[in-house]
């Protein structure tokens, strides 16, 4: 089996969960082999770990223009590395970033793209991807029929598993085109520093929704988040209310995800916010409305206040048992 190229997404050092993720979902299509870019003084260390994670070679380019000019330096130099590799499958992150550098690569190699993945697996024909479609109301199995397949794949759809090799670097000068240096960034603001994890990447999500009433009701939520390590999620119906951040909406217009644990307190389930997490592995509904749509979703329902119910289970969480 030939290579399959994974790009690495990393900060501060480090190569984040959903790129481990698809470095383990590699091995099913064939040889991993990482692209590194901008990785500077951490280059040596984010290749390791990617040989750590199965990657045979680790492609390696930094250049001023991956900081200085968006998505478009990266493209050139998956570009480049694909023309040179001549892989299996091209596999990306789910991220905004990642679905716009997938598409933007598909087009320059007139190849087929596939977006957020949930799974993947390999047939004689090469790479297949499963979806979820239509609200994640069905499941579908499809494949790229032209071109290299270029494939995005949804944060926690396997859980990463080392499995350390011997592998070689290989340091790529990118040749950029004049479109890499057309859109500037001209200014960053840093991220508000958070103990909470991703809320896409987060193994477990506690999401408030109407019935928390209010911005001071998603307090019960935030505790019960803290005693579980997970991150914080919000409906549609909180958030246009300005009862919590945009950036954690979770739904068809807000962000989607695929944790181990949703919790959805106060939550009715309409369509719009199922279509964001009904993928979850396993999913737990807190609603006084014993006929909200959301119980019709969950593997396990509790018809119950929710500032009853969330802060007894935080305080069974924090407080030690005999």
């Amino acid at each position: 089996m030939g290579e399959v190229l994974v790009l690495i997404d990393h900060t501060n050092g480090r190569i984040r969960k959903p790129a481990l993720e698809l470095l383990t979902l590699a091995r099913r299509l064939g040889t991993p082999a990482a692209v590194v870019l901008d990785g500077g003084a951490a280059t040596a260390t984010l290749a390791a770990e990617a040989g750590a994670y199965g990657a045979a070679t680790v492609y390696v380019a930094d250049a001023p223009e991956f900081a200085d000019y968006f998505i478009a330096p990266e493209v050139d130099a998956l570009h480049q590395i694909v023309r040179a590799a001549d892989p299996t499958a091209i596999l990306i992150p789910s991220s905004a970033d990642g679905k716009e550098t997938a598409a933007r690569l598909a087009l320059r190699l007139d190849s087929g793209l596939i977006t957020d993945a949930v799974d993947l697996d390999v047939d004689d024909s090469g790479p297949l991807a499963v979806q979820s479609v239509f609200a994640a109301s069905y499941q579908v199995t499809s494949r790229v029929t032209h071109g290299t397949p270029v494939i995005t794949v949804k944060p926690n759809t396997t859980i990463p598993e080392p499995a350390p090799t011997t592998c070689r670097t290989e340091n790529v000068t990118v040749r950029f085109s004049p479109a890499a240096t057309r859109t500037e960034i001209v200014s960053r603001t840093p991220r508000t520093a958070s103990a909470r994890p991703e809320l896409t990447e987060a193994d477990i999500i506690v999401s408030g929704g109407r019935g928390t009433g209010g911005a001071e009701g998603f307090t019960v939520v935030e505790q019960l988040a803290d005693a579980l390590q997970a991150a914080v999620g919000a409906s549609r119906a909180a958030v246009d209310a300005g009862w919590y951040p945009h950036t954690h909406q979770v739904g068809q217009t807000g962000k989607q995800v695929s944790p181990r644990l949703y919790l959805a307190a106060g939550i009715s389930g309409a369509i719009q916010h199922r279509a964001g997490m009904q993928t979850s592995k396993v999913i737990v509904a807190v609603n006084k409305d014993p006929e909200a749509p959301i119980f019709d979703l969950a593997d396990y329902g509790v018809i119950g206040d929710l500032f009853t119910v969330l802060p007894g289970l935080t305080e069974h969480l924090v407080t030690p048992t005999d």
